[in-house]
């Protein structure tokens, strides 16, 4: 697929948003056992629900006085006692495989929500008393839609992922980087950063997204990452949301170069790259995801077996996709696909197969 295939909204004037809220899938029998298997089912101190008890809320506002889309959670006293020690030990099984050894110096400083996202997350502040040093993690109702988007992003991607799943709790690490927002705000014009890397890890990262249909990647779904390198920056584009894994009917909507919120990375990738070299860093990272096809195998097998049974979207976005997805590879491919796990699998297929095969004639 060439990069200017896709135009993107903000010149192509098209509707982009995907549907702001999603039925929550119930993780399958499968799924469940999977995640056991693989060390992501655990007995968690703290239950979703536990959270849902707060008196009142306050609006928060960012360091500069602007509203964000979070609030913080007031409880009463003897509740907010009894969450703090659930939460503390939550932390302790994400971080250290619950050894409460470190967990003294610990509290719990802030418990934020969010009403906009899927999951309705809650997000845990936790403070070291020694130094004041901070960390975050997340509390959120188990939606299969984000654990198989995790799980994908955890083997196909360069990022390691921990979350842990029990019942109807999903509890995740914090996914550290600048929001993709602000990045564009603060720090795309700055002459200290590479617009070059910048866009080419942008390409990189639509191709990641598109080869396992992960959806909604606006510029506030996902994060940029910097890292000092030897004589200059590089970047790396993250996902956080996961909840529009393979749920939408249309294709674009898997595409993070069609929503108007990333105009500029698009207008950069057009202004700084050539077709060739374009194309050139596609297939760099179509090669980089073969090779983790295949040092993960077996685990994604067993992934997609269960994945091609469940349920993640409506019927009707099933037939509109893989439609979409027959047009847009000249193909047939797609019309024996009758699950969104299915079309995930296809698509994945589709695009790394030659470099699949290439690399095992190698």
């Amino acid at each position: 697929m060439h990069f200017t295939d896709i135009i993107n909204a903000k010149i192509s004037q098209e509707a982009d948003r995907p549907m702001m809220k999603k039925d929550v899938y119930p993780i399958s029998h499968g799924l469940g056992k999977y995640l056991f298997k693989y060390g992501r089912d655990k007995p968690l101190p703290i239950n979703y629900r536990d959270l849902l008890n707060y008196r009142y809320s306050d609006a928060m506002r960012d360091k500069n006085g602007k509203l964000t889309h979070w609030e913080t959670a007031v409880y009463d006293l003897k509740e907010m006692e009894t969450l703090k020690e659930s939460l503390i030990e939550t932390y302790a099984v994400l971080k250290t495989e619950g050894n409460l050894r470190y967990i003294e110096h610990l509290e719990v400083e802030r418990i934020d929500f969010c009403e906009f996202g899927n999951s309705v997350p809650f997000r845990i502040r936790i403070k070291n008393k020694v130094n004041s040093n901070y960390d975050h993690f997340y509390v959120k109702v188990a939606d299969a839609s984000r654990v198989y988007g995790l799980e994908l992003e955890h083997l196909l991607s360069p990022n390691y992922m921990v979350f842990l799943h029990h019942k109807n709790t999903l509890v995740e690490e914090h996914i550290p980087g600048i929001p993709g927002d602000i990045f564009l705000e603060k720090y795309l014009n700055n002459p200290e950063h590479n617009k070059i890397r910048i866009a080419k890890e942008f390409v990189k990262f639509n191709e990641r997204c598109f080869a396992r249909l992960l959806g909604d990647m606006r510029s506030y779904n996902f994060v940029v990452d910097i890292t000092p390198d030897i004589e200059d920056y590089q970047y790396r584009f993250r996902a956080i949301d996961f909840d529009q894994q393979c749920y939408e009917g249309n294709k674009k909507l898997y595409l993070p170069q069609f929503y108007k919120e990333n105009f500029e990375f698009v207008d950069l990738v057009l202004k700084n790259l050539s077709n060739n070299v374009i194309e050139q860093y596609q297939t760099e990272e179509h090669t980089t995801m073969a090779y983790r096809v295949i040092g993960n195998s077996r685990q994604l097998m067993e992934l997609f077996n269960i994945m091609l049974k469940d349920e993640l979207s409506e019927n009707y976005k099933i037939k509109l996709l893989r439609g979409d997805l027959n047009l847009h590879f000249n193909t047939h491919t797609f019309a024996k696909c009758n699950t969104m796990g299915a079309i995930v699998k296809k698509q994945l297929k589709q695009m790394i197969q030659k470099h699949l095969k290439n690399l095992k004639n190698s």
